[in-house]
């Protein structure tokens, strides 16, 4: 999933003030540079205080953009998704108006009107920006905005969750109140390269924080699939391939049950590339399924292998089905400070090559 941030400013580094009114930051330029990226992703996120504060629609008003969205085959609004730990939500806000899916994360229980309205996921954990993404992604979400609020883009910056920015400051406008909210980006973030533009007087920094490498991906996940193909099916186990690609440009592949009647696809890469004396951290992995997080034959999992030689990249075409265990593969990835990527480009052929499995 790509994750996008958007975030409208004062001069003096505010997103909003203290009063019970809602401050406009933005120019009608800048508002239609917004609503052209909210259009181009699949799904919006926005904090509870936002839901209840602002009263947000969240929804593409501009109609060539609902034109567009439709030429692609997409519904006419992004998914909306919001969280929150107590699930106080007003279910006859607007946030909850439109055709498109509207997601609620909470910790809480929801009320019998906002289940109507929503699809409520709750944890047990605590919510995070790593749990929201690998949840969304598993339901097709592959362009995440997040918009705030101040909480919510402070969880997606402090868990690197971020791959792009875009700031735009209002010069014209100063909130001169300390308890005002406030992002807390980081200075890091900030001095990522970016590109500068001007939106009706808003000054816009767009930064990129992670390039994209979709087609170097393509061509490993097509490698660590033409792995799995090796495998002999088995009614025990899914048919994976895997490739450990180093920081240096070396290749290591490996496939289920190629050495051991135990052993994983992720594994035996990782033993090869071992055996050769192959420096792993910083490194990638591909695997045409997600790395395992619970093995009832072996101690460690592919995930904490994975976290354990500190690889900087996992990527993997599909999520491994809940049939053998719930698997939490990507999660505690992500949780660990891998970059994760699902990249379903290929998804029909890791399921035909599992197709013994009835999946």
């Amino acid at each position: 999933m790509r994750v996008i941030v958007s975030v409208a400013l004062s001069a003096d580094g505010c997103l909003d003030d203290c009063t019970s009114r809602r401050l406009m930051l933005s120019t009608p330029e800048d508002w239609a540079e917004v609503h052209r990226l909210r259009a181009g992703c699949d799904a919006i996120l926005v904090g509870a205080e936002t839901v209840r504060r602002d009263n947000p629609s969240l929804l593409t008003s501009d109609e060539a953009l609902c034109r567009l969205r439709l030429g692609q085959g997409l519904g006419a609004n992004p998914l909306k998704v919001t969280l929150s730990r107590s699930c106080r939500l007003p279910a006859d806000s607007r946030f909850f108006g439109g055709d498109a899916e509207k997601i609620v994360f909470t910790q809480g229980e929801a009320s019998e009107a906002l289940r109507s309205v929503a699809t409520v996921i709750r944890s047990d954990e605590e919510i995070s920006a790593a749990l929201i993404v690998t949840e969304l992604e598993k339901r097709g979400v592959k362009r995440l905005l997040v918009e705030g609020g101040a909480q919510v883009l402070r969880m997606f910056f402090a868990e690197n969750m971020v791959d792009e920015f875009r700031l735009a400051v209002n010069p014209a406008v100063r909130v001169d109140d300390p308890r005002a909210p406030r992002p807390e980006i980081g200075e890091e973030y900030l001095r990522c390269p970016c590109t500068r533009s001007d939106a009706g007087g808003m000054q816009v920094a767009a930064y990129t924080l992670r390039e994209e490498r979709g087609e170097e991906d393509l061509h490993w996940l097509r490698v660590a699939v033409d792995e799995s193909r090796r495998c002999v099916p088995c009614a025990t186990s899914y048919c994976v391939g895997a490739v450990v690609v180093t920081e240096d440009g070396r290749a290591f592949r490996g496939y289920t049950h190629e050495t051991s009647a135990t052993g994983h696809a992720e594994q035996e890469a990782v033993r090869k590339a071992l055996a050769a004396g192959a420096e792993l951290r910083g490194a990638t992995i591909y695997s045409s399924m997600e790395p395992c997080s619970t093995r009832k034959s072996e101690p460690e999992s592919c995930s904490e292998l994975i976290l354990r030689h500190g690889f900087r990249r996992a990527v993997f075409v599909v999520y491994e089905p809940d049939c053998f265990v719930c698997c939490r593969g990507a999660l505690n990835l992500r949780r660990g400070g891998v970059e994760v990527r699902a990249d379903d480009r290929l998804a029909v052929e890791v399921r035909a090559i599992n197709g013994h499995l009835g999946h």
